[in-house]
């Protein structure tokens, strides 16, 4: 980004690594992935022109490893494959004090593991000793991020998505939601914002435009990129935060989406990514004669 010239930018959309455990993205532990997205969103205040936008697509940490976390208990009532209750397990130590859990277990006809289930909540085994997770909330820290580089959030919207099932294997077994949502975190860049109506139908503006909600089908099958987001995603948010003839940056260019779509509604583009692969897939799918992709 350093190599972009200072204020030339209209419009920046863009979907950074989540830090949930994708293959481009090994490399980076925590502190390090906040340095990366810390960093290019300072440049942003460099790049982006006055009356400019900054649109972050990005989804909560929903599986964040935190080792000062309480255990989590749970108590599955409808999923028990032993009949011993705490009940029973309370009465065979009262009646055995210094019973092991394993005597205890031999008692009750039943395995160690139930037993420290129906005390503790807990697995002998599995949970009891991996490292406890919870939701981390990634828009407040990207807001500050942006606020120390002189932009201000704007807006918010809500990209609805399919049902991420199998990435949201908890449903089953407690009281969490799957993953269906991301966020997309509007900034602005203080100065004069051009504000033309004229670049969505009214039916547009009326189903889209102005809603906070976004419904929009994910990709079915992400052979290009295995975080792809959908084309019209970056079709919406390019046409309403941008002008024709504006240059567009993606910093996460991946595959190529914002930049082929920035390219297909009358925009310069300019997309950067670090790896050379994903780079020259993004150079052959989107118009060769605008700009450049760079692979930093």
């Amino acid at each position: 980004m350093t190599r972009i010239d200072a204020h030339s930018v209209d419009l920046s959309f863009w979907s950074p690594p989540y830090y949930v455990g994708k293959a481009y993205e090994q490399y980076l532990d925590f502190a390090g992935w906040q340095k990366l997205l810390s960093e290019v969103v300072a440049e942003h205040g460099r790049v982006l022109r006055p009356g400019g936008f900054m649109v972050v697509n990005i989804g909560d940490i929903l599986c964040f490893e935190d080792p000062e976390m309480p255990r989590f208990q749970a108590d599955n009532v409808r999923n028990k494959k032993s009949p011993v209750t705490r009940e029973d397990v309370l009465r065979a130590k009262e009646s055995r004090p210094d019973a092991t859990r394993h005597e205890l277990a031999a008692m009750l006809g039943c395995s160690e593991q139930t037993v420290q289930r129906r005390l503790e909540g807990n697995n002998v085994r599995g949970g009891k000793h991996s490292t406890p997770t919870k939701v981390l909330l990634t828009s407040g820290m990207v807001e500050k991020w942006a606020a120390d580089a002189g932009l201000y959030l704007y807006d918010r919207r809500i990209w609805h998505k399919d049902p991420c099932w199998a990435n949201s294997q908890w449903h089953s077994n407690s009281y969490r939601a799957v993953d269906e949502f991301e966020h997309l975190l509007v900034f602005w860049q203080p100065g004069v914002v051009t504000y033309d109506r004229g670049r969505l139908s009214p039916v547009e503006w009326a189903e889209w435009g102005s809603r906070g909600v976004w419904r929009i089908a994910s990709v079915r099958r992400n052979d290009r990129h295995e975080a792809e987001f959908p084309e019209e995603l970056a079709r919406r948010v390019i046409r309403l935060w941008s002008s024709q003839g504006g240059t567009v940056l993606d910093p996460f260019v991946g595959s190529g989406t914002t930049t082929a779509v920035a390219a297909t509604e009358g925009r310069r583009w300019i997309g950067i990514d670090l790896d050379g692969v994903s780079a020259e897939l993004a150079r052959k799918r989107t118009s060769p004669e605008q700009l450049c992709i760079l692979s930093a």
